[in-house]
């Protein structure tokens, strides 16, 4: 069967299970290559050792797999109309923000099961099929391959943006030894704009496609597992799991469509919570109430630390200092104290 027909069987498969973009790439991401050592060489990675841990594989897709000579490149939005008012939600400091690609469903899994399906589909198309699906879970770098594939480019934010649907979305990944024809390059639409530069909160968009993760709050608050530096705590602001800033501000967002899959439709009312009730949640009500979530990766002590950073920029209230003293004497967890003291000090610095 030629591949061009198999293509668009491939496209329409991907559009029945939800997805909103497909593109096929070849696997040379040398320039891209060349961008990740150097920006591992100037540690701006962090924590993150895994970043660093499998070398060239994650810019070398056949070593990945072997084999491997194309790459099929998928676009599913998350972003939902019903979701409460980000901005309302940042604006107001006695709510937490999360970032609104957790407020629903898990994404590894939802999307690695349709990838699964799609491949199936291959098989029964074409003879000496061999592939694997990669849903943001092993070393591939989704977004040099989304932009090879025509799904959008890089922003100055380091995140994949398309021009008709923004940059509420999530990629995924099958590579194969299917010698499929390869779809042109996005160009670059970012312009002179900065505005991702210019409002970062923390100023970790350090030059225009640099991230210095360390600074990021979606680092902080998700990929840190100690103490959160106090230099970066005010800046954090409410936001308790990831930050959104660059992509709100973006330009292109404003064409951003809803998703069209239930399942990353937000739980608990995780869209609008408001910190004192979250700080209150048990260890089980945090698992039972994250469960199947992209929150439920980070431990139940840094989200009570990433809400205590939150609780201390939040409006003067004696009840938080109450229940910031409360959660000090009954868990006792070094790490977690010292955001609480600092929560607790910030309080109570604040005029009446």
């Amino acid at each position: 069967m030629k591949s061009t027909l198999l293509k668009k069987k491939i496209i329409k498969w991907a559009n029945d299970l939800g997805f909103d973009g497909v593109g096929f790439t070849d696997i040379d991401l040398k320039d891209d290559e060349a961008h990740l050592l150097n920006w591992l060489e100037n540690k701006f990675h962090g924590e993150m050792y895994y970043m660093e841990k499998h070398g060239t594989k994650r810019s070398r897709p056949n070593k990945l797999m072997p084999g491997t000579v194309r790459v099929i490149s998928f676009r599913m939005n998350y972003l939902q109309e019903s979701t409460y008012s980000s901005e309302k939600v940042l604006e107001n400091k006695n709510f937490g923000y999360i970032s609104r690609y957790a407020l629903g469903k898990d994404y590894h899994s939802e999307m690695r099961n349709r990838l699964h399906i799609i491949a199936k589909k291959i098989n029964k198309e074409i003879d000496g099929f061999k592939y694997r699906a990669f849903v943001d879970s092993a070393p591939v770098l989704e977004k040099a391959i989304g932009q090879k594939s025509g799904l959008g480019w890089i922003g100055k934010n380091t995140l994949l943006i398309n021009k008709q649907n923004g940059s509420y979305f999530f990629l995924g990944e099958i590579y194969t030894n299917i010698d499929f024809d390869v779809d042109q390059k996005s160009e670059n639409y970012c312009g002179q704009c900065s505005e991702c530069i210019d409002k970062c909160p923390t100023k970790a968009i350090i030059a225009p496609h640099v991230l210095d993760a360390k600074k990021c709050i979606a680092y902080l608050t998700i990929e840190l597992k100690g103490v959160i530096p106090v230099e970066y705590r005010d800046s954090i602001g409410n936001r308790i799991f990831g930050c959104d800033d660059c992509q709100l501000v973006c330009p292109w967002n404003r064409f951003s469509e809803e998703t069209r899959v239930e399942e990353f439709t937000h739980k608990h009312e995780l869209d609008s919570p408001t910190l004192i009730s979250l700080f209150n949640w048990t260890e089980k009500e945090f698992k039972d109430n994250t469960k199947d979530t992209p929150i439920n990766r980070i431990s139940y002590l840094q989200w009570l630390r990433n809400i205590a950073i939150g609780l201390g920029n939040a409006e003067k209230n004696n009840k938080i200092v109450q229940i910031l003293r409360d959660k000090k004497m009954h868990l006792e967890n070094p790490m977690l104290n010292e955001h609480i003291d600092w929560a607790i000090k910030k309080q109570m610095s604040k005029p009446n």
